[in-house]
C-alpha cells in the first residue's frame, strides 16, 4: 500500500535546528534502505507562489497563498508500506524527532492512502 504523508506546521516561517535536518535527514536514509520512503521534499510556505484553485457552484476560483489555515504544509512523504500502521509508526518517529530536537515546534501530519493500481 502507498500512502502520501503531508506534515504540516503550526510556525513554518522559523528555521529548523541544524541537528534536528540531520536527523531527518539519517531517518530518511534508514527509510528509504529500508524500501519504505519512495519520494520526500520540503514545500515553501503558500506566500512564496502558492496558490489554491477551487470550483464551487460550477466555477473555477483562484486565490494566492498564504492560505487562511492555522498550520502549513511544510513537507511531504510517500511510502510503501504493508498497511496503515506502519507508515502511522514511520510517521511517529519523524514527528518524534521534531519533538526531541526542536523545543517548542507544534505541527501534524496527514496519512492518506494514494489510490490506483
Amino acid at each position: 500500500m502507498r500512502y502520501l504523508v503531508a506534515f504540516k506546521s503550526a510556525s513554518p516561517t522559523e528555521v529548523p535546528p541544524p541537528d534536528l535536518m540531520e536527523a531527518v535527514m539519517s531517518l530518511s536514509d534508514e527509510a528509504t534502505k529500508a524500501g519504505v520512503l519512495l519520494d520526500t521534499g520540503g514545500l515553501l510556505p503558500g506566500s512564496m507562489g502558492g496558490a489554491r484553485v477551487g470550483l464551487f457552484g460550477g466555477e473555477l476560483t483562484v486565490a494566492d497563498g498564504p492560505f487562511a489555515e492555522s498550520r502549513e504544509m511544510v513537507s511531504y512523504g510517500i511510502y510503501q508500506v504493508r498497511d496503515k500502521a506502519e507508515a502511522v509508526e514511520w510517521t511517529g518517529r519523524f514527528l518524534a524527532l521534531y519533538r526531541d530536537l526542536w523545543p517548542g515546534w507544534e505541527g501534524e501530519a496527514d496519512i492518506l492512502e494514494i489510490f490506483g493500481m
